[in-house]
Formats: C-alpha cells, structure tokens, sequence
C-alpha cells in the first residue's frame, strides 16, 4: 500500500458496502486520511460511534450538488468514486434518479476531482452496465461511457487519471441475495429463488477492494478493468448455504426452495465482458485491462473499416466462466465473515442483526 503513505483519499458513497470494506483494509495502513462523503448521516454517525478514529473524517452532501463534493475533494490525492443507485427494482421505477446520481453525479466527481488536482480517479460500475437490459445497468453504462470519455480527453501523461472497474455479484453487499436467504432459513421460511438456473459472478467485497487498487497502480486514463471470477447458479448457490448452516441445525438442511420466477429486468446470466471490449483486452492474469477507444470522429473508421476477428470472439460471462459446484460454492461462502460468525468460527460482530459484510 506504498502508493497510499501519507495520502488523502476520499470514498464517494463511503457508508456503503465497498466503504466499509475499504476502510476494514486501509485503517491500519500507513494512509493519512480517509474522507467519507455521503448523504445518510444515520450511517455516517454509526460509523463514527463504531470506529472512533482520527484518521476518519466525514462528509455530508450529495454526488448530485458539485458544490458539496467541491468541499469534501479538496487537497485530497485519491478517489473512490462508489456512490451509486444500484438496486434493479428501484431504478427500474425512478430512472430519472438513477440517471441523476450514476451518470450526472459521476461526472461532477470527475469533473471535481480534475479542478482539485486528484491523482487517480476510480469509478466502481458493474456487470450489468454490459449488455445492460434495466435503468441500473443502462445508467451505469452510460456512468462508464461519461468516465472513459473524461479519461480520453485528459490522455496520457495528465495530473489526473481516471479509470473504470466493473465487477459481478459481491456477496454478502448490503440488498444481495446471501444474506436474504439466510434470514429466510433462520426465521423458517422458505428460500425465494427466482431462476435455479441463473448464474451470477461469486466475488467478496475483498476482491472488489483488490481490484480497485490494481487498477490504481495499473490504470492508464480510459482504461476499464475486471476481475476474473467463478461463477455459480443459484441453485448451487442454495444449496451450500443449505449444507454450511446445517452444521448450526439440521433443520436448515431441509429448507424449502420457492421459485418465485424472474423478476423485471433480471437477465439468466451476466456479462462482465462483452465481445467488442474481448477485442482489444489485455489479459492481466487475474484481471482483464481493456484500454479506452482511441478512435476519433472520423466516420470511416466506424463505417468502412470493419473488425474480422469479432466474428470469433466471445463474451466473457457467468455461463462460460468456471463454474462452482456445491462444494466450492461452500469455500467461497466460507470467506465471508457473518457466515464464519454463524458457524461459531469467528466471534461474532457488535451488529448482530446485520448479515452483510
């Protein structure tokens, strides 16, 4: 964490998942300071109470206001951009709001973080911002588009770089699948499981916080990058939860599995990389690094000059990724602290009521 010694860094969205996951990592490091910004003083005040440390210090305002962002982004060297709406069902009914936080809040960060002088901008989006078929997805597409534009236009050499990180399904985040289902099994009601088939990218908030900072010490302006992840169905996925909390009582074992169907918006798999951004990826290892298009408006590139090798490449999504059985499904859930807290493997956290991570 050299890169961090001394440094300001400031979390957009910072009471969320990913900031609490960011500051479990970063609090011991040599990091200066951290800046929360959000707008939920609830949260932040919870926060506050819980950590009780100087290095912490706290913003209220909204992405949506670049006056308040203006506030909180001075003299800092390192953003997280992760303030976000990003549950299908609520976005699907307001997508003016979605649109008005993902793409116009994203860009007054940017445009914030360029007149202050910030060293490196990342931007958290998503595996449905590929292909996307929902308001979520589509706004966070178009919150990638906004970010990748920003950092072509700053180009390389620039005081200020900018780059994407997209990632699958993190679980245990807070409104994730996990801990629904382990409420629904201790409280003796069926698990609700929309399509059994489904497949989704299994990946910790850990890995999301890895792949921010890879792409902080590999990023060039414009790039996008992702991580490499099993994936699993929920099927699967049911039934190891099933298997690990019968441990605790067998009667978890025996749990109902309701299929509810798939809801609005839903897609049977989802896509971390599609086939066009395939073309040009560079295969990092564990990450693919996908640099931004630096084709211009100049219409013949687009219109008579096509792309042979498209017609060979795939997606790389949940169906064609490795896929998890039941045990290794186990393994990944076991990397996920309230799980380890139920099964009596670690002790357990002050928020005893709350199943994510």
């Amino acid at each position: 964490m050299s890169i961090f010694k001394d440094k300001v860094l400031l979390i957009t969205g910072g009471t969320g998942s990913f900031g609490n996951a960011v500051l479990r990592r970063f609090l011991d490091s040599d990091i200066k300071e951290i800046r929360i910004f959000s707008r939920d003083e609830k949260k932040q005040d919870d926060m506050r109470h819980k950590l009780q440390n100087p290095k912490v210090k706290y913003f209220i305002g909204d992405v949506r206001n670049k006056q308040s962002v203006d506030i909180a982004m001075r003299g800092v060297d390192y953003v997280f951009s992760a303030a976000a709406l990003k549950q299908v069902p609520s976005c699907e009914f307001f997508p003016m709001e979605a649109t008005r936080t993902n793409v116009e809040g994203t860009n007054n960060v940017l445009l914030s973080a360029i007149e202050n002088g910030v060293k490196n901008v990342v931007v958290l989006s998503t595996d449905k911002a590929a292909y996307p078929i929902n308001a979520m997805g589509i706004s966070k597409a178009l919150m990638e588009k906004v970010a990748i534009s920003k950092g072509r236009e700053l180009g390389e050499g620039a005081p200020t770089t900018i780059c994407c990180t997209r990632y699958g399904n993190v679980m245990a985040s807070r409104g994730s699948v996990i801990p629904l289902w382990v409420d629904q099994m201790i409280n003796g009601n069926p698990i609700t499981i929309t399509d059994p088939d489904m497949t989704r990218f299994m990946m910790t908030l850990d890995d999301a916080v890895d792949l921010v900072i890879y792409a902080f010490t590999h990023g060039h302006n414009g790039d996008l990058f992702v991580q490499k992840a099993p994936a699993a169905t929920l099927d699967t996925l049911a039934k190891a939860l099933k298997e690990l909390y019968a441990q605790i009582d067998p009667k978890y074992g025996q749990t109902e599995v309701k299929v509810i169907g798939t809801r609005h918006g839903e897609k049977l798999y989802e896509t971390l990389v599609t086939r066009e951004e395939m073309a040009k990826a560079i295969d990092m290892g564990d990450y693919y690094r996908i640099p931004c298009d630096s084709r211009d408006l100049n219409y013949d590139k687009y219109f008579t000059e096509g792309e042979g090798s498209l017609t060979t490449i795939e997606d790389y999504h949940s169906h064609n990724t490795r896929r998890l059985d039941v045990e290794g499904m186990k393994k990944e859930l076991m990397r996920l602290r309230f799980v380890r807290e139920d099964l009596g493997l670690e002790e357990k956290a002050e928020s005893k009521e709350i199943r994510s991570e």
